[in-house]
C-alpha cells in the first residue's frame, strides 16, 4: 500500500508524542469526521464554531485509522482506542506537516491570489497542467489558515505541479501562508473592492495581496494583471520584497501574454493570445472574458514553469464552471428548458459585473427573460450602500430588465433601479428561493448569485429540486 505519510514521519514533522499502536501510515488526511474514509489520519482542529475533539468518535466509526489531537484533551479522550499522535496544538502540527511536506517534495509551486477569480483560476491551472505531470491542487477554496496547511500536508511526494489558492479577510494573513507555500511561481489575478469593509481602501487591499511575494522561492516568477489600476502598486511592492522576475497579462499593449481578442459565447468563449511573438487561438469551455482574462495568467504560468504549453491550450477546451462559480444547469419546464447559472458561491462587485456580463450573453429560448437573482454582497463596511447601488449602472448597461433581490443590503440597489426595469425584493433567502421556485418559466435564462453567508445556495437547489435536468437528446420546438 502507497501511504501519504508514514506515523514516524508524521511524528516527526510534528514533534507530536506517539499514544498506542499507530499504524504503519495513512492514506489520508481529513478534519471533517463526516466525510473521512477508511485508512485515514483525523485532525481535530478546533474552529470557530466547532471543535473536532467532540467529533473524534464519529470520525473512528467513520473508519479513521489515526487521531490528531491537542495534549490537552487527551484526558477525555482515554476511553478511544484507536491510535493517536498527541501535540501541543492540532492546527499548529497541520502546519508544521505541510511545511514538512513541501520540504520533500521536488514538485514546482504555484500560488494564486486576488480579490477575484483565485478559485477559477486554480482550477483552470490544474486542468492546464494535468497533461504536463502529476498536478496536487487545493480543493475548494481551501484558502485560509487551515485549508492552505490542509493542502500543503495532503500534498504526495511524487506531486509534479502545486497549485495553491491564498485568500485573506484582513491585513497580515497571506504572508504568513505565503512563507508556508514557498510559491515558484505567485499569481495575483487582480485587485478590487473585496471584503473593502476590513480595509480603508482599495490601495490597503492591494498592499495586503501584495504579501505573497514575502514566500516567493530564491528565483522565482510573480504574474500580475497589466489592466488592473493597481498594477504600478504591485510592481513596485514586487521590486521591495526582492522579486527579480515580473510577467504580466492582459489587454494592455504591454501585457507580456496578451488577449488580442475575445469572442463570447454563452457556454464558451474563443480568445485570440499573443505571447512568445506569436497569437494563439484558444477555446475555453466556459464563458465570460473575466475567465478568458484569467486564462492568460494560466498560459504564462504554464510556459514558465516549462508544461506543455499545446497540451495545456487543449486542455482548456474542457474547462467546465465548478459549483457555485458559473455551473450551469439546463433544466426541464414542461417541454421547455430554463437555464440556471451557479453563482452563488461569493460576491464582491467585481465578480458581481462579471456575472452580469455573462448574463448579458446568454441567449433566452423562445419569449424567455434574462433574470438576475442578487444578494447581499457581504464584508463592505461603510461603503455597502454605494457599491450595491452602483449595480444598477450595469445592470441597466446589459438590458438585464428583471432583478429578483433578497438581503438587507439590497435595498440600495432596488432603490436604485428604475421602474423600466421588473424588480421583486423579499427580504429573506427563503422567500426568494420559494418566489423564483415558482415564477420561472421556460425559456428562461436565470443567474443567482450573493455572497455565501446569505444562502442563496438554497435558491439553487430549489430549482434542482423542483426542476429536472433537460434531456440533452430530445429537444423540443
Amino acid at each position: 500500500m502507497t501511504f501519504l505519510w508514514t506515523s514516524r514521519d508524521m511524528v516527526a514533522a510534528m514533534a507530536g508524542r506517539p499514544f498506542g499502536n499507530l499504524p504503519e501510515g495513512i492514506t489520508g488526511i481529513s478534519i471533517d469526521s463526516r466525510t473521512i474514509t477508511p485508512g485515514e489520519a483525523f485532525f481535530a482542529i478546533k474552529g470557530d464554531r466547532v471543535d473536532g475533539h467532540d467529533y473524534a468518535s464519529i470520525a473512528i466509526a467513520n473508519g479513521a485509522s489515526l487521531l490528531v489531537v491537542n495534549e490537552a484533551k487527551l484526558p477525555a479522550l482515554g476511553r478511544l482506542t484507536v491510535p493517536m499522535i498527541v501535540v501541543e496544538d492540532v492546527l499548529n502540527g497541520l502546519e508544521k506537516l505541510g511545511q514538512a511536506a513541501r520540504d520533500r517534495t521536488p514538485a514546482t509551486v504555484i500560488a494564486v491570489t486576488g480579490s477575484v477569480g483565485k478559485t477559477t483560476t486554480k482550477e483552470m491551472l490544474r486542468v492546464a497542467l494535468e497533461p504536463s505531470g502529476n498536478v496536487h491542487a487545493a480543493v475548494a477554496s481551501f484558502n485560509n489558515h487551515w485549508g492552505v496547511p490542509l493542502t500543503l500536508a495532503r500534498m504526495p511526494m511524487d506531486t509534479r505541479y502545486g497549485v495553491f489558492e491564498i485568500g485573506m479577510n484582513h491585513p497580515g494573513e497571506i504572508g504568513p501562508l505565503a512563507q508556508m507555500v514557498r510559491p515558484d511561481v505567485a499569481i495575483i489575478t487582480t485587485i478590487a473592492p473585496a471584503h473593502l469593509g476590513n480595509f480603508s481602501s482599495v490601495e490597503e487591499i492591494a498592499a495586503a495581496k501584495a504579501e505573497i511575494f514575502d514566500g516567493l522561492a530564491r528565483g522565482g516568477d510573480v504574474i500580475l494583471n497589466r489592466d488592473n489600476a493597481y498594477f504600478e502598486q504591485l510592481e513596485q511592492a514586487a521590486y521591495a520584497a526582492g522579486v527579480e522576475n515580473i510577467h504580466t497579462f492582459g489587454q494592455h499593449a504591454k501585457a507580456e501574454f496578451r488577449l488580442a481578442e475575445f469572442d463570447g459565447a454563452a457556454e464558451r468563449s474563443t480568445v485570440w493570445v499573443s505571447f512568445g511573438g506569436e497569437t494563439r487561438e484558444i477555446s475555453i469551455g466556459a464563458p465570460g472574458r473575466h475567465l478568458a482574462e484569467n486564462a492568460m495568467a494560466v498560459l504564462a504560468a504554464v510556459s514558465l514553469v516549462g508544461a506543455d504549453v499545446d497540451a495545456a491550450i487543449e486542455a482548456l477546451a474542457n474547462l467546465a464552471p465548478v459549483k457555485g462559480r458559473g455551473q450551469r444547469h439546463k433544466l426541464s419546464i414542461g417541454r421547455d428548458v430554463l437555464t440556471l447559472i451557479d453563482e452563488s458561491y461569493n460576491a464582491n462587485p467585481a465578480s458581481m459585473r462579471a456575472a452580469i456580463a455573462v448574463l448579458a450573453a446568454s441567449q433566452p429560448e423562445y419569449d424567455g427573460r434574462r433574470i438576475g437573482v442578487l444578494g447581499d454582497m457581504l464584508e463592505m463596511g461603510e461603503f455597502s450602500a454605494s457599491v450595491h447601488a452602483e449595480l444598477a449602472s450595469p445592470l441597466m448597461a446589459a438590458g438585464i430588465e428583471h432583478v429578483w433581490l433578497a438581503g438587507p443590503e439590497m435595498t440600495a440597489l432596488r432603490d436604485a433601479l428604475p421602474e423600466s426595469v421588473h424588480v421583486v425584493y423579499l427580504e429573506t433567502t427563503a422567500e426568494l428561493a420559494n418566489f423564483v421556485a415558482a415564477e420561472v418559466r421556460g425559456g428562461d435564462v436565470i443567474m443567482v448569485k450573493s455572497s455565501l453567508g446569505i444562502g442563496f445556495g438554497k435558491i439553487v437547489a430549489a430549482l434542482l429540486d423542483k426542476y429536472p435536468a433537460f434531456p440533452d437528446t430530445e429537444r423540443h420546438f
